[in-house]
C-alpha cells in the first residue's frame, strides 16, 4: 500500500469465539473509541466485527451507503436479527450508521434523501435498541458554492433534524474540506439555523486542519453540537491532500484528546480510513485496525479518557 507512513503486512484473522471475546470486554462508562468499517469494505461483515473486537474496538460505524453491506434497503428483517446478535455478542456497540448525502437536491431527490435518513435510522435502531446511533453524512457542494447553498441546505436539513426526531435519532452532518461546508463557523451558523437537538454535527478535525484552522478554536467552537466524531490525519495542503490513518500525520492526538477529556463529550471517537486508503491495491484492513488502536489507544488512556459509553 501507497499511503504515507503505512507499512502493511499480511495479517491473518486471529481465531477467536464470540463468546469468548464478550466475556472480555467490560461494561466500561466513558467515551467509545470505535472503527468505521467503511474501512472493512473487503471483509466479510460477521469477520469485520470479529477484528474490531479482536483488536479491543469499543464500537463500529456500519456503512448504510447503497451497494455496501449495510445498505438498509438490501438487509432483511431476518439478517438484522443476525446482525444485531453478532454485534452483541462481540460486546461492540454501534456509534454511527454512514450515509453519504447531498443536501441541496430537487424535491424528488430531497424525498429519496429523507428516505435513506429514515431507513438509516430504522437500521440503527434495529441493531442498537439500547443506544440508538447517530446517522452521519457529508453535505455535498464545493466550497465556493457555500453562499449559493447555505440557506437551500439549511431548509433542507430542517426536514432532515424532523426524520431525526420523529425516529429519536440525531442526524449529524460533517463539514468537509472540499464541500460547500468546509469551516467551523460556517457548520456552528449551520446548526444554529435549523435549531434542532436532532441536527447535530460530525467534528472531523482533519478537514478543518487542512483548511487552515486551529484545534483548539474549532473543537471549543463546535463541541457543544457535536454528536459524534471521526478521526484521521493528513498531508500536503487543502488543494492537493492525502488523508493518512490517524497518528501517522501532525495533528497532536495527545493535545486533542487532552482537550476532549476537558469538554464534556460523551459519544464515540471513531477511526475513519480514508478511501485514498482502502480504494489502494493491496490494502489490508486487519493490519489497518491495528495499526491505528495502537497509534491512539495508548495516548487515549494517558490522557485519562475513560473508555467505553455504552
Amino acid at each position: 500500500m501507497a499511503a504515507a507512513g503505512l507499512a502493511v503486512t499480511a495479517a491473518p484473522l486471529i481465531a477467536v469465539s464470540a463468546e469468548d471475546s464478550s466475556k472480555s470486554r467490560p461494561e466500561r462508562k466513558g467515551i467509545d473509541f470505535g472503527f468505521s468499517l467503511y474501512g472493512m469494505r473487503a471483509l466479510k461483515l460477521a469477520d469485520a466485527l470479529k477484528v474490531c473486537a479482536m483488536v479491543d474496538f469499543d464500537s463500529v460505524e456500519l456503512v448504510a451507503v447503497e451497494g455496501w453491506p449495510c445498505d438498509p434497503s438490501q438487509l432483511s428483517s431476518p439478517a438484522r436479527d443476525e446482525l444485531r446478535k453478532q454485534i452483541d455478542d462481540f460486546g461492540l456497540g454501534v456509534s454511527a450508521v454512514m450515509e453519504d448525502l447531498v443536501a441541496v437536491v430537487d424535491a424528488d431527490r430531497h424525498r429519496l434523501n429523507l428516505d435513506r435518513l429514515k431507513r438509516a435510522a430504522e437500521l440503527g435502531r434495529s441493531v442498537s435498541p439500547k443506544r440508538p446511533p447517530v446517522v452521519e453524512t457529508v453535505l455535498g457542494g464545493r466550497p465556493d458554492q457555500w453562499e449559493q447553498l447555505k440557506g437551500p441546505m439549511a431548509k433542507a436539513l430542517h426536514d432532515w433534524a424532523n426524520v431525526g426526531e420523529a425516529a429519536e435519532t440525531a442526524i449529524a452532518v460533517k463539514a468537509h474540506v472540499g464541500g460547500a461546508l468546509h469551516t467551523p463557523a460556517d457548520a456552528k451558523w449551520l446548526v444554529d439555523q435549523v435549531g434542532s437537538e436532532w441536527l447535530r454535527l460530525v467534528y472531523d478535525f482533519s478537514h478543518f486542519q487542512l483548511a487552515g484552522f486551529e484545534l483548539d478554536e474549532s473543537l471549543k467552537l463546535l463541541v457543544g453540537d457535536t454528536a459524534y466524531i471521526h478521526v484521521k490525519d493528513t498531508a500536503g495542503t487543502r488543494d492537493d491532500f492525502q488523508f493518512l490513518l490517524p497518528g501517522d500525520g501532525k495533528i497532536d492526538y495527545r493535545r486533542y484528546f487532552e482537550l476532549l477529556g476537558k469538554s464534556g463529550y460523551t459519544g464515540s471517537v471513531t477511526v475513519e480510513v480514508s478511501g485514498q486508503i482502502h480504494g489502494k491495491p493491496g490494502y489490508d484492513p486487519v493490519a489497518t485496525a491495528r495499526r491505528c488502536y495502537a497509534n491512539l489507544a495508548p495516548i487515549l488512556a494517558e490522557a485519562g479518557i475513560r473508555r467505553g459509553a455504552r
